[in-house]
């Protein structure tokens, strides 16, 4: 509302306006446009502690602190009340628990869900507050289902059989377990930015927004490159970047959580290359981290190692700003100080 009324209270309002937007640093506390959805190695990380409290263990009572949570009819979650847990395993995003007699839990923590584990002393209605979708009551403990915010997207589903199952599964391929010509040829499949592509669960299973900007800026690549576009070389660099990056934050998810149950996992993580760190240097050259702002989203990448110095273009500021929209880091850096020397 402010830029519309400064467009229209005279040019020289205006060129301020855009002026002042051209601090990209300042956006930080404009735009709140990233979410910490789980990615593969968090989703590992619940499931291995899940399978170390759960597995063997006896599905009691299931309590639903809202209703938008389970989306199936038939067979009825009462169903799995009394069963036990014969196994859990990964479905894209989604953590699937095997129970007795074929039936299956099917969980999509989506963006803003997370799990807790409690001892049998915390087994009472009011398990967890406002924030609990549901509670799964074991023999030997309870599982609170949160989600943070007013929206509920976290979804539930009882299904049974494996052929249940394969209609909840994207379609990805597992990232870890493919060779570098499979990896390429689902990669090319459609001329697609990689970003795009590396984040589309149809096409690679577990790698969200998060862990897609380590990876390609861990493979010297550009998030907006095409995927028709690449070289051998640079494919090869791709996959080895995708299984090295999520095997490395696996680990490290793993060892930082021992023996305990993953009670913070965020996508913002302090040591991370560029995911979050917009305006921080980059560990490998020292170049200032930048970002593309998209929807309810943004990507973060190093220009200097990424896209050879040049600023990739936002697609709605960039606009908005147009000639006044740096093209690359010393165009962004001799605004600056332009706008410095006025004041």
């Amino acid at each position: 509302m402010e830029i519309r009324r400064a467009k229209h209270s005279g040019a020289r309002s205006w060129r301020r306006c855009r002026a002042d937007l051209l601090d990209l640093t300042d956006l930080t506390d404009l735009l709140d446009l990233d979410f910490p959805l789980p990615e593969l190695p968090d989703i590992t990380i619940y499931i291995e502690a899940l399978s170390a409290r759960i597995l063997g263990h006896t599905l009691e009572h299931v309590r639903l602190g809202s209703p938008f949570l389970l989306r199936s009819v038939s067979p009825p979650l009462s169903a799995v009340e009394g069963a036990v847990v014969r196994g859990l395993r990964r479905l894209g995003k989604r953590i699937v628990f095997e129970l007795d007699g074929g039936t299956f839990l099917v969980l999509h923590l989506m963006i803003a869900g997370r799990l807790k584990w409690k001892p049998p002393s915390a087994r009472s209605a009011k398990a967890g507050g406002r924030a609990t979708l549901a509670t799964f009551d074991f023999d030997n403990g309870t599982l609170l289902l949160t989600e943070a915010g007013s929206k509920r997207r976290a979804s539930l589903y009882v299904v049974i059989g494996e052929s249940g199952l394969a209609d909840h599964d994207p379609g990805g391929l597992e990232p870890l377990a493919v060779s570098t010509s499979v990896f390429a040829e689902r990669l090319q499949l459609e001329r697609r930015t990689l970003k795009r592509a590396l984040t589309d669960p149809r096409l690679f299973s577990g790698i969200g927004n998060a862990y897609s900007d380590e990876i390609l800026h861990a493979a010297q690549l550009s998030p907006l490159q095409w995927t028709t576009n690449l070289s051998d070389d640079e494919i090869a660099r791709l996959h080895a970047a995708v299984k090295s990056t999520l095997v490395e934050w696996t680990e490290r998810l793993r060892a930082e959580i021992g023996a305990g149950f993953p009670e913070k996992v965020t996508a913002f993580r302090g040591d991370m290359a560029v995911h979050g760190k917009f305006g921080t240097p980059c560990p490998r050259c020292g170049s200032p981290v930048q970002r593309i702002v998209y929807a309810a989203n943004e990507c973060n990448y190093c220009p200097t190692c990424q896209t050879g110095g040049r600023l990739l273009a936002d697609r709605s500021l960039s606009r908005l700003l147009g000639d006044d929209w740096p093209r690359t880091l010393e165009e962004l850096e001799e605004q600056k100080k332009v706008r410095s020397a006025k004041c």
